[in-house]
């Protein structure tokens, strides 16, 4: 039986997505390239051997539209003959691309094909596509008659929900910062991160961490998602969620090569990783945020694992609730989860943020030594991601 296996992952420094962001004079489709071209030129593989590349895109509109993942491989200079193609699982969209490769990869239909991700919210910023437009039609507004919320309440009921308090949530975050600074000042992101040239200047580092950031500096914060309708509806809700224990928005790329352990043999490549199991879920799309939950249970049965066989996890914290109230749900140590910072310090490239997740769970693995790492993402409309790797 074929497997797939990961030769080798690499992202872009992450910027902030605002107008003033480090990237953000850079288009989406070069940002994208920079990625593809960086993974080709560390890998040493022929581009013209290249399969396909599945790749992940949120904000489907205006520069990051036009199937953007097949100008983003031209621009990387791989061949005519190389095919592309853009998924959107929203947040997931990635690590959805991941799991499409590597099952491709074992099925027989592909022998090396990259995944890779791309979102550059200085460009195309969160929410642009829908720009007003009714995403659900008078079908789904029939069979959710009270109303879909936006994924700020959502982050909100969650926190009510598991009993979440304020002060828990900036722990959360402030950890991340202090973890994502930690990582940085050690040397321990030098091989996920690929730098570029941006005019006159370097880019080498994540623009959002904050080393300085502490609990107290964040309880300043306002609520981010306060409003008197929302609070209306849902009593419950603490209002505890602001842009401190949330992810910020960003800009950035990443790519992962993908092929069978035959085929490595073969092209003289030595990989990283085993991609081991995979599931994807449904969930509540009023907590919308709640499918790692399942996710996690799915992928663990599926892999013939439990929690305690996982070395290190990867959980996307697209708000710091989402993570705490996973960790409450499946008991896993925290210590054990983003042990390099995650999203809310590091960014929250949509598009890219499950190939950024995965080239970061390659290298905690291989700096602590561990055999399985499981990453997992919350996705808009109730979905979810996971994905077991085993370091080889």
């Amino acid at each position: 039986m074929r497997d797939a296996v990961i030769v080798d992952a690499v992202r872009t420094p992450i910027g902030k997505g605002k107008a003033s962001g480090a990237l953000a004079s850079v288009h989406p489709v070069d940002l994208h390239a920079h990625a593809i071209r960086a993974l080709i030129d560390r890998t040493g593989i022929d581009p013209a051997l290249v399969d396909d590349v599945l790749s992940g895109a949120v904000g489907q509109i205006g520069e990051q539209s036009g199937n953007t993942a097949r100008w983003a491989a031209l621009a990387a200079g791989l061949p005519d003959s190389v095919p592309a193609v853009t998924v959107d699982r929203q947040c997931g969209s990635s690590q959805q691309a991941i799991h499409f490769a590597a099952q491709g990869v074992i099925a027989g239909a592909y022998d090396v094909v990259i995944a890779s991700g791309i979102e550059s919210m200085s460009h195309v910023p969160i929410g642009s596509q829908r720009d007003g437009r009714d995403f659900f039609g008078s079908q789904v507004a029939a069979r959710y008659p009270d109303g879909l919320v936006p994924q700020g309440i959502s982050a909100e009921l969650i926190a009510a929900r598991w009993g979440l308090s304020r002060a828990q949530l900036d722990s959360f975050a402030a950890t991340s910062h202090q973890r994502a600074a930690a990582a940085w000042a050690d040397g321990r992101f030098d091989r996920d991160v690929v730098p570029l040239k941006v005019g006159a200047d370097e880019v080498r580092m994540d623009e959002s961490v904050r080393p300085s950031t502490t609990v107290d500096v964040l309880a300043g914060l306002k609520p981010a998602f306060y409003d008197d309708y929302w609070a209306r509806r849902f009593p419950e809700i603490g209002w505890h969620v602001t842009a401190g224990n949330s992810s910020p928005v960003n800009d950035g790329a990443a790519a992962v090569l993908i092929t069978s352990s035959e085929t490595a043999q073969r092209l003289g490549l030595k990989p990283r990783a085993r991609l081991h199991s995979f599931a994807v879920v449904g969930d509540d799309p009023l907590l919308m945020l709640t499918g790692i939950i399942p996710a996690t249970a799915k992928v663990l049965d599926r892999a013939g694992l439990t929690l305690s066989d996982i070395d290190a996890f990867e959980v996307n914290e697209a708000f710091a609730s989402v993570v705490l109230a996973w960790q409450a749900e499946t008991g896993a140590d925290l210590a054990k989860v983003n042990v390099n910072g995650g999203a809310t310090a590091i960014g929250h490239p949509l598009g890219a943020s499950g190939a950024r997740l995965m080239t970061t769970l390659l290298s905690v693995l291989e700096q602590n030594g561990g055999r399985y790492g499981l990453q997992t993402m919350c996705e808009a409309g109730g979905l979810a991601n996971a994905t077991i790797v085993e370091r080889i």
